[in-house]
């Protein structure tokens, strides 16, 4: 049962990420100190699920074919939720 649960969380971080791009339709979301706060929202969301999903799979066991997919999936957005904090990061300082 717990297995089946982190499969679910993780399948569902899947999708969230995503739901940046409706929100990019409206005038207030691409403001300056708004932008970047929901850029940062989303890169530590993104960064959470990899974490969360690579502990799933390693220490809770949850190694089925959902979860092998939501592991290659999750990593490469968490490696992209470090890539953009870096970036936003980088020329906040700059």
């Amino acid at each position: 049962m717990k297995n089946k649960i982190l499969t679910a969380v993780s399948t569902i971080m899947l999708f969230v990420p995503w739901t940046i791009l409706p929100l990019r339709t409206f005038d207030w979301a691409l403001e300056s100190p708004v932008a970047e706060i929901m850029i940062a929202c989303y890169a530590a969301f993104m960064i959470f699920s990899g974490v969360f999903t690579i502990i799933s799979y390693v220490k809770a066991k949850a190694q089925n074919n959902l979860m092998k997919v939501c592991l290659i999936v999750n990593s490469l957005y968490a490696v992209a939720g470090i890539v953009f904090l870096g970036m936003m990061i980088n020329t906040h300082f700059m």
